[in-house]
């Protein structure tokens, strides 16, 4: 099967994986994570979405996990430029975040379609 068969059959899967990673940046934006600690909350918060995506993607059992994880890496990072260019006005005044940088925004989706692949490798791995 193709990858835009995959993704086209699986979007709303995808989609869904993708928002459920925004706790992150919520939890950041309401002042949860420094109740935690930023950069421990940051990782932490990264570990528990990896295992929810993982758990999700083993019950679910698609057919590719990889592809499927990788475009809900890349839908999170979509979701999270979009709420940065939403909501960082609205609390600082001006526009911040990776709407105001390429490199940044192009790192943001690498970055997250790298999470996704690793976390779908190791489903497709543990399936076996």
């Amino acid at each position: 099967m193709k990858t835009f068969d995959i993704v086209k059959e699986n979007l709303l899967f995808i989609l869904g994986l993708g928002a459920l990673a925004l706790v992150r940046p919520i939890m950041k934006m309401t002042g949860i994570m420094d109740l935690i600690g930023q950069q421990f909350g940051s990782i932490l918060m990264t570990i528990l979405i990896s295992i929810a995506w993982l758990v999700i993607v083993l019950i679910k059992k698609p057919a590719s996990p990889v592809v499927i994880l990788i475009f809900a890496g890349m839908s999170y990072a979509l979701y999270a430029v979009i709420l940065s260019g939403l909501v960082s006005p609205l609390l600082d005044g001006k526009l911040q975040g990776p709407l105001t940088n390429p490199f940044a925004l192009v790192s943001v989706f690498a970055i997250n379609a790298i999470w996704g692949f690793i976390v779908g490798f190791i489903a497709k791995t543990l399936r076996r």
